[in-house]
């Protein structure tokens, strides 16, 4: 299979890493900048390939996708799905209409870390997150909710199994002119909370992920790939802990996209789990920023 990958940035580079080592598998790297692919203009490989890895800026995400998705052909994008919520839509209906596999890469969901989580969870009443990371210029382009916090909101929702019900938030701006810190904290309509913060302004990296149900507590250093559990047994607390390191998501990621384009599964996020993530990232976004707007001096 012929796979392009647009845009050669630094998670393009590791997807195309990726993607060439599967077996059967051919990379076409694309990129505006001469000096980090071959070819620059997406537009050359429509007609060459069977699909596309999208990894080029978040407002660039529609254009590029439905380019592909008009000629049938499948597309992992990176999250988030795209910029707004219209063109998020137009994505996923091409993608039925033409009945190509679209998936959004929200690569967590394939750290060991949290696959052995979710196999634990049964019925999650809260969830905790915090999501930590020193400033980059790249992801910039978009507010820490889109960049950042993205993660654990989908993780949050593919736990919580549930509707959202209400929304509260509030963030600030410190190092650039959109949020670059927010808190927040979603209620879903089958009584799960879920509290969740992001930084990409701290000193240090943190991804710290918490939930707790009837009987157990569970802790989850997605950094580390370690987990702990507490339990209540016959009236004792009872610690248990696991080491899930190793293993690569991305490149777990990158074998479940194939398996999808070949039939053999469904992607873990498809367009519409990634529409719905976005749909809820938005809102949190605007919730920050009229409350920013209020208190404003």
């Amino acid at each position: 299979m012929k796979v392009a990958v647009i845009g050669a940035g630094h998670m393009g580079r590791f997807h195309a890493e990726k993607f060439a080592r599967l077996p059967g598998v051919q990379v076409a790297v694309v990129d505006p900048d001469p000096a980090r692919a071959p070819i620059s203009d997406f537009r050359k490989v429509l007609g060459e390939v069977e699909a596309a890895v999208i990894a080029v800026p978040t407002n660039l995400h529609h254009e590029v996708a439905r380019a592909f998705l008009e000629r049938g052909l499948h597309v992992l994008v990176e999250k988030p799905l795209a910029a707004t919520l219209d063109e998020a839509d137009d994505l996923v209906n091409l993608a039925s209409k033409k009945n190509a596999v679209l998936q959004v890469g929200h690569v967590q969901r394939y750290s060991n870390a949290f696959k052995a989580l979710a196999k634990r969870v049964e019925k999650a009443l809260y969830i905790d997150a915090e999501r930590l990371a020193g400033f980059k210029q790249r992801g910039a382009e978009v507010d820490v909710i889109l960049d950042l916090m993205i993660h654990d909101l989908d993780l949050a929702l593919s736990l919580a199994r549930s509707e959202v019900s209400g929304v509260s938030a509030c963030g600030f701006r410190v190092l650039t002119n959109d949020i670059d810190i927010a808190s927040a904290r979603i209620e879903f309509a089958n009584g799960c909370v879920a509290d969740l913060s992001a930084s990409r302004v701290s000193q240090s990296v943190v991804r710290k992920f918490r939930v707790f149900e009837p009987g157990l507590y569970a802790s989850a250093d997605l950094q580390a790939g370690k987990l702990r559990y507490v339990r209540q047994e016959r009236g004792e607390i009872n610690e248990t802990e696991e080491t899930h390191a190793g293993g690569d998501a991305l490149e777990a990621q990158a074998q479940a996209f194939l398996a999808a384009v070949q039939g053999r599964s469904a992607p873990a996020v498809d367009g519409a789990e990634g529409r719905r993530v976005l749909k809820l990232a938005l809102e949190i976004g605007r919730l920050v920023r009229e409350r920013l707007a209020r208190f404003a001096t």
